[in-house]
């Protein structure tokens, strides 16, 4: 862990800051969602963490499932080209769908989602993002739950990576530009 460490040029938000947040937001979407049985459709890999405690924090039926996409690569910014790599598996037909993101950066991988879903024709279909850059946006977005606002840093840790690395770290922090320029 010492390794992955000395690369973070700062940390953004620690274990206790993520933890509270996560935990708020688990209470507002039990609110939201009481009685309406939701499925939480986590996007791979960088979400699988932010939705492990998220679920944790809420307090009523649901159900979960996975979507794998790529847009990165081994780079640090979207190709804009998102590739299905695992599809999900429940029927989502008049179900009520959260989508569960990690980070909104362009805003394009999230867009796709939020379309791919609404054609499956779900009662609803809201996002949840554990981070939001809406100074990056390339499209017009609307995301229903935030974690947190950030600006534009290439962050990682709490399931984010770069290059399928530091996703273990428990805080977020920002990458120092060295190791990935």
């Amino acid at each position: 862990m010492d390794t992955l460490n000395r690369d973070i040029f700062r940390v953004l938000f620690d274990e206790r800051c993520i933890e509270k947040r996560v935990r708020e937001l688990g209470a507002i979407l039990s609110k939201d969602y009481y009685q309406k049985n939701p499925i939480l459709v986590c996007i791979l890999r960088g979400a699988v963490v932010f939705l492990s405690d998220l679920m944790k924090s809420m307090t009523l039926p649901l159900e979960i499932d996975f979507l794998s996409l790529s847009s990165y690569g081994r780079s640090t910014k979207t190709t804009g080209m998102i590739k299905v790599r695992k599809d999900i598996d429940l029927i989502m037909k008049d179900r009520h769908v959260i989508i569960v993101e990690d980070i909104v950066d362009s805003g394009l991988t999230l867009q796709f989602v939020y379309d791919y879903l609404t054609n499956l024709t779900p009662k609803s279909v809201s996002t949840c993002v554990l981070l939001n850059k809406p100074s990056q946006y390339k499209v017009d977005l609307k995301v229903d739950y935030i974690g947190f606002e950030i600006g534009d840093e290439f962050v990682v840790g709490y399931g984010l990576d770069y290059a399928e690395k530091y996703r273990n770290l428990p805080y977020i922090g920002v990458l120092k530009e060295d190791v990935y320029k």
